[in-house]
């Protein structure tokens, strides 16, 4: 029996004043219709819509297209995922006597959905945003999964309540205010990506990971259904051996792995030739009968190529390996495809190579895994090292570590100017924000209006810490707070993007929840020790792959926009910053730092990539 599997966009409306008009929701279905280009489809009744578009993936039966009713008809769904463990909860369901008319996880949502209610929620392995009508109480009830591995947006005003799989098509369903929320802007100069549930537009919403909502009545009610930052690391794990640790990750890695191979379609990995890819790949190798398909981009500037450390892994686990080397510029190639998709500014510019393979996977697989999330869950980033290293300063009060901070930036360094700041931060979660931010030392950008009615990031990162158990120690504290804020609305926001644009799906093993709690109970000496990151994953990677194979400094997918800015890019810059109409923009300070890069005084990059990145969007989307 084959399973119907699904990689779509969707949609909605309720209307407080009239019916819904189809073509309005055939027209938002149209802004994402790469998520799905075999087939589209829509439902109204009165005042509510749905849209859907679909990419059949193999031998899919129509029965299965959406939007879905349910058998006794009271409920009508939109969903964009995948319910990795959709046969166990069919299993659950036995004693229904339900007849399923499909062999799709839509159609056992549906039935989860009217047996337990909201609680289905906490029974979902997997990736999700949906939407199901309740026609009898007349209410939406809506979630998205875990992670965030699937975007959810939503607009509420005085016409209804609109939602879809990118902020554009919201505007194709009625008229949405297009006002810039000013809060969303300054976080985004601030560390390149807009959190939580903020958009770019004060009218949008993002639906929070793990979190449902209900709209009933003309209101939304938000609910957060699961929450792994209140799991406290368990320190009876200490008293494990390494090897009993190993063993238990291995077999969850393993079950989770099992479950996103699951496919009518071949399934290839993305690898970097790094802990994590390889890991995955490995671990998928050993579970497939036939080849498995890898993929790398490999580029001819060697400072930016990880194409042979790719190859290496490949050649070691015997994959069906695909490379496509490119010269670094031809990147920019890309940039039509990264502003028709990303409906928001996106500073991340490794979204570039990950269109980029993306592409090349999508010739060859409709399905890859990645390794996603294991650097937040078990310290992977070198600041982790740092900011456990600082802890100690921010036990004396700040007038007394100022003298040492004093001292430390009269260095003749840029380095040590910058750790001088972190040092006279408040406190932790200050320093994670200087950490984190993208314009350290340059201030002006923004027009002081903006600053005096808005907050800064670290006081986000601040309440989000106040959340968290008190007894989380430095490194611990810091993984939930990049798990929490910059592996949903960065990293998966632009995986999602970027291999959605070319029409193919992206699966996360270590996003799997399972793994997510262990790794929340695992105290934080078997992820940072030493100096050494990810210290037990790494361990766990050596049973699969040599140690000489996977040894080497982290990479990154890295891309040369400071070079592009000085050069490929240079009209272009100064061109959208004169036509720019943005008011909140200081376009006088940043011709200034323009001219600080350029002249190769010191490398800015990050920030000037984050406003050239703001006046392409505003260029496109105004």
């Amino acid at each position: 029996m084959q399973r119907d599997q699904l990689m779509c966009g969707i949609c909605g409306a309720y209307s407080h004043h009239e019916n819904i008009r189809p073509d309005r929701l055939r027209a938002a279905i149209n802004t994402f219709s790469p998520r799905g280009p075999d087939h589209q489809e829509t439902w109204s009744q009165d005042n509510v819509g749905l849209g859907h578009a679909r990419l059949a993936i193999l031998d899919l039966d129509a029965k299965a297209n959406q939007p879905m009713t349910s058998r006794c008809g009271r409920y009508v769904i939109v969903y964009n995922g995948e319910i990795y463990n959709f046969q166990d909860i069919k299993n659950d369901l036995a004693g229904e006597s339900i007849p399923w008319h499909t062999h799709s996880d839509t159609e056992v949502i549906l039935e989860a959905y009217k047996k337990w209610g909201t609680e289905c929620l906490n029974r979902f392995n997997g990736m999700f945003a949906f939407a199901i009508w309740d026609k009898k109480d007349q209410q939406l009830f809506c979630a998205r999964d875990r992670m965030g591995k699937k975007p959810f947006y939503y607009a509420l005003n005085e016409n209804g309540f609109y939602f879809a799989s990118r902020p554009s098509a919201l505007f194709e369903m009625d008229t949405i205010s297009k006002e810039i929320d000013l809060q969303a802007l300054r976080i985004y100069f601030e560390i390149g990506y807009i959190p939580g549930e903020l958009s770019i537009y004060r009218a949008v919403k993002m639906l929070p990971p793990a979190h449902y909502l209900i709209f009933k009545n003309k209101t939304v009610k938000q609910t957060r259904y699961w929450d792994y930052r209140q799991i406290e690391p368990d320190p009876s794990m200490l008293d494990c051996s390494e090897d009993e640790l190993l063993d238990e990750l291995d077999e969850l890695l393993v079950s989770a792995v099992k479950y996103r191979l699951i496919a009518d379609v071949p399934v290839g990995t993305f690898l970097s030739g790094g802990i994590d890819s390889s890991l995955v790949t490995a671990i998928a190798a050993k579970l497939t009968s036939h080849p498995l398909s890898t993929f790398s981009i490999g580029f001819n500037e060697p400072r930016w190529d990880e194409s042979v450390h790719a190859a290496n892994v490949a050649r070691h686990l015997k994959t069906n390996h695909f490379t496509e080397t490119l010269d670094i510029a031809n990147l920019i190639d890309l940039m039509p495809t990264f502003v028709q998709n990303f409906d928001e500014p996106f500073f991340d510019s490794s979204a570039f190579p990950t269109m980029a393979v993306s592409r090349l996977a999508r010739h060859h697989v409709t399905v890859s895994l990645t390794g996603d999330g294991a650097d937040e869950l078990f310290g992977g980033y070198h600041y982790y090292n740092i900011v456990d290293k600082l802890q100690p300063f921010y036990r004396f009060p700040k007038p007394l570590r100022s003298p040492f901070a004093h001292i430390v930036g009269m260095i003749p360094s840029h380095k040590f100017k910058l750790l001088s700041k972190a040092l006279q931060q408040e406190d932790l979660a200050a320093a994670f924000a200087f950490s984190r931010s993208i314009s350290k030392d340059f201030n002006g950008v923004l027009d002081d209006t903006v600053l005096k009615q808005t907050s800064s990031i670290r006081d986000f990162f601040s309440h989000a810490s106040a959340e968290m158990p008190g007894r989380l120690d430095p490194i611990e504290r810091s993984m939930r707070l990049d798990a929490f804020f910059t592996l949903p609305d960065d990293y998966l926001q632009k995986v999602d993007i970027a291999s959605m644009a070319f029409s193919l799906e992206t699966r996360s093993p270590f996003l799997d929840y399972r793994i997510v709690e262990w790794a929340a109970r695992l105290p934080s000496r078997f992820k940072v020790r030493n100096g050494v990151n990810k210290y037990l994953l790494r361990k766990l990677a050596y049973r699969y792959v040599p140690q000489e194979i996977l040894d080497r400094p982290k990479q990154g997918f890295g891309v040369p926009v400071g070079d592009w800015i000085k050069k490929d890019l240079a009209g272009h810059y100064q061109q959208l910053l004169s036509d720019s109409t943005a008011p909140h923009l200081n376009k006088h300070k940043i011709r200034e730092l323009l001219e600080i890069h350029t002249s190769g005084k010191r490398d800015i990059h990050p920030l000037l990539w984050a406003i050239y990145t703001y006046l392409l969007w505003e260029k496109h989307y105004d």
